[in-house]
């Protein structure tokens, strides 16, 4: 036995010094704010985690073994919609510059009555330069499973092998599951058919929980993917925990006491459903001697969509204001682990890419931040050309701070949802709210927070400092101009740009 062992791990060494590029694996959870979790993200003033009521109401055990072996950040930000930061993971741009500003609708162009004409809603381009694009580059086996939602139906990007996947599962055009139950064929059998997820028939008529179905279909990929001596990028794109909110049996008994709505509980096991995917994926990749060589990167795509309360108060993602699709905190907070998924300070790539264990990183990071990070730690050259938004994550992942980086967010949603044509702009510890109003754009609106002193965004703070709420809306114009954005229009067509004037003669008087 004990020669056994030996062999074994000989064996699991030679293959790990035998990898050109080591494992990544991008974990995206649909519609997971920062509070849909156990695991506390938010922090008080000195960076040290603090727990909420949220966070004893979820059970997400992997989530809080993922963060021992590496680095959460309190402060990470997503657009407030799916598609907008899907593109953004996969371009490293901003939503202004790809111009996917909103969720993209499968079948037509859901630009509403004051939306921009020319907004991005086919989503992703064939010729676009992409995160699987890159590593596919770099020798890496290209996978995607689960949702993808980076174009409409018959568009390009509706076709993830378009877009630099070499293997594709269950990815389309929709943007949320007809069912997550084998039972119903996920849509195909009862449902929605128009949101019916392809590629699994194999599960139909059987009890196979449509997250459960993906993560079996994921591990097989990486079995072949080690079977053919190759560095894989996973993209595991969970339609989990997206409406609708059916209920995973395997989690109810652990909700049944609860007080709380049906869709409430559901919304719970879709959770921990996902949790258990995170866990088993883990084990996996231990079992194949390949843990040590793999970085997982665990994030949600927008804020929390959980049905607990209204949208623009203080509920799902309480004590942060707001939900999914919101102008505020937790429209566009969202969870981010990254970790070794096996520590081992002698692996060579973990040399070369230290990610500090058990850390808590307090300084801002957004999904431009992807592509840029995942293509240092694979040696992916990006051109000088081509633009991008976001930051390597590199020395923060030390859990150290990076003066370099600019602590700024631009979030710009020119589009009607629970917060409207807004720009959210945040540049250290303030943040600005515009709202261009395009049914009366001579009278915008706008609010400024100081989110280290009122992080719940309960006190406007712009007419008691009108110099700093100027100066902020002078930097968000700037940036809105150099990243190319899109803006409204108002009942005549005409676009709706930011009224600095109007402000600067309200606050003059």
């Amino acid at each position: 036995m004990k020669n056994i062992l030996i062999g074994g791990l000989l064996l699991s060494s030679q293959l790990i010094e035998a990898q050109e590029h080591p494992n990544i694996i991008v974990f995206l959870v649909d519609d997971m704010g920062v509070m849909d979790t156990s695991l506390p993200f938010l922090t008080d003033k000195e960076g040290n985690p603090v727990r909420y009521p949220l966070n004893d109401w979820y059970r997400t055990p992997n989530m809080e073994r993922l963060a021992q072996r590496g680095v959460r950040f309190s402060t990470f930000y997503a657009q407030s919609v799916s598609s907008p930061s899907r593109a953004s993971i996969m371009t490293g741009q901003n939503a202004t510059r790809h111009h996917t500003t909103n969720w993209i609708k499968a079948e037509s162009n859901n630009r509403d009555q004051y939306g921009p004409y020319n907004w991005n809603w086919e989503g992703l381009k064939t010729n676009d330069l992409t995160l699987p694009r890159l590593l596919q580059k770099q020798g890496y086996r290209t996978i995607h499973v689960g949702k993808a939602h980076f174009g409409s139906k018959g568009s390009e990007g509706e076709i993830p092998q378009n877009l630099g996947f070499e293997i594709a599962i269950a990815g389309s055009s929709i943007g949320s599951p007809g069912s997550y139950y084998g039972e119903h064929g996920y849509g195909y059998i009862k449902g929605n058919p128009l949101r019916a997820v392809p590629d699994l028939e194999k599960y139909h008529g059987t009890n196979t929980f449509l997250t459960e179905a993906l993560t079996i279909e994921a591990n097989a990929q990486i079995d072949q993917a080690v079977a053919e001596k190759k560095p894989f990028f996973l993209y595991m794109a969970h339609y989990a925990v997206h409406y609708p909110f059916e209920m995973d049996n395997r989690f109810s008994a652990h909700y049944e006491s609860s007080e709380k709505s049906v869709d409430a509980k559901s919304f719970a096991t879709l959770i921990e459903g996902m949790d258990k995917s995170l866990g088993d994926m883990m084990d996996h990749l231990d079992s194949l001697g390949i843990a040590e060589n793999t970085l997982i990167l665990f994030l949600g795509d927008n804020g929390s969509d959980a049905p607990l309360g209204v949208s623009r108060g203080y509920s799902s993602s309480a004590p942060l204001r707001g939900k999914k699709g919101a102008e505020f905190e937790g429209g566009m907070r969202v969870p981010c682990i990254i970790a070794w998924t096996k520590p081992d300070a002698f692996n060579k790539w973990q040399k070369q890419f230290p990610v500090a264990e058990g850390a808590v990183q307090t300084q801002i990071g957004t999904v431009m931040d992807v592509l840029p990070t995942l293509a240092t730690l694979a040696g992916a050259k990006i051109p000088d050309s081509y633009p991008v938004d976001g930051q390597g994550l590199k020395k923060l992942l030390t859990g150290k701070s990076d003066p370099t980086r600019e602590d700024c967010f631009l979030m710009h949603f020119p589009h009607n949802h629970r917060g409207s044509y807004f720009t959210a702009y945040r540049e250290g510890d303030w943040k600005l709210v515009y709202y261009y109003n395009p049914e009366h754009p001579e009278r915008p609106d706008c609010l400024l927070y100081n989110l280290a002193e009122d992080p719940g965004e309960q006190k406007d703070l712009s007419a008691l400092n009108p110099v700093k709420a100027l100066d902020m809306l002078r930097h968000m114009i700037v940036r809105l101009e150099n990243e190319g954005a899109l803006y409204p229009v108002d009942f005549d067509g005409h676009e709706v740009r930011p009224n600095i004037a109007f402000f600067e003669t309200k606050f003059v008087e």
